[in-house]
């Protein structure tokens, strides 16, 4: 009896050791991509008739299936009707020029000032230098000189139009309506304000309590 289990011993082992091996590269085969098409179990509104962008269309007369909207059509999320707030203006005159708005329509509080410093920091001292001089550093490499914010026009101008040029850009300036949120854009206006009333402050700015001890 021993002999004969010493005679299946090593077909044992051979069977053991091929199933391992089976198993083995089974294992490694899982996760190969799959010529097959995937099971969609539930497929609810995954697939549908539709139009992609610039795709051709048998419907229309002129074949094309991008069709103007709507008159007063707008996007979800960008209706934004209080232009107040999201232009900085309050209409038009009758010559058709913008009516900025002064002051703007943000709470100013000591929040708004320290995000409206971080933000200029990040994206306009680079040209317009930590003071407002127009003296950054990539105008230290050559670029072309943005105004000073100390100018009597740009201390002058309305709220509005200094939010107006952040979201549009102006001349070499371009937009930053992408990088900064309106909240922030008004952030920064409120910070550049600061920075004017920096260079351009009066006796009539400093708390009355500490008039006296000004030299």
């Amino acid at each position: 009896m021993n002999n004969q289990i010493r005679h299946f011993i090593p077909g044992i082992i051979m069977g053991i050791t091929m199933l391992f091996f089976a198993v083995f590269l089974s294992g490694c085969y899982q996760g190969r991509p799959s010529e097959k098409p995937p099971i969609h179990v539930n497929p609810n509104m995954d697939k549908q008739e539709k139009y992609t962008v610039q795709s051709e269309s048998q419907f229309f007369a002129d074949n094309s299936s991008m069709r103007t909207p709507v008159t007063g059509t707008v996007s979800r999320g960008n209706l934004k009707e209080d232009t107040v707030y999201f232009q900085g203006k309050t209409g038009k005159d009758k010559d058709g020029n913008d009516l900025f708005v002064h002051p703007s329509p943000v709470t100013l509080d000591m929040k708004l000032l320290k995000r409206g410093q971080e933000r200029y920091n990040i994206y306009c001292s680079v040209c317009h230098g930590k003071t407002g001089e127009g003296n950054g550093i990539v105008v230290q490499r050559g670029l072309l000189p943005p105004p000073t914010f100390h100018d009597d026009r740009l201390r002058t101008k309305q709220d509005g139009y200094l939010f107006d040029v952040i979201t549009n850009g102006k001349g070499n300036m371009p937009s930053y309506k992408h990088q900064a949120g309106v909240e922030d854009r008004w952030a920064i206006v409120a910070y550049l304000r600061a920075l004017q009333r920096s260079r351009n402050a009066s006796s009539q700015d400093v708390p009355e309590i500490n008039r006296n001890s000004l030299q």
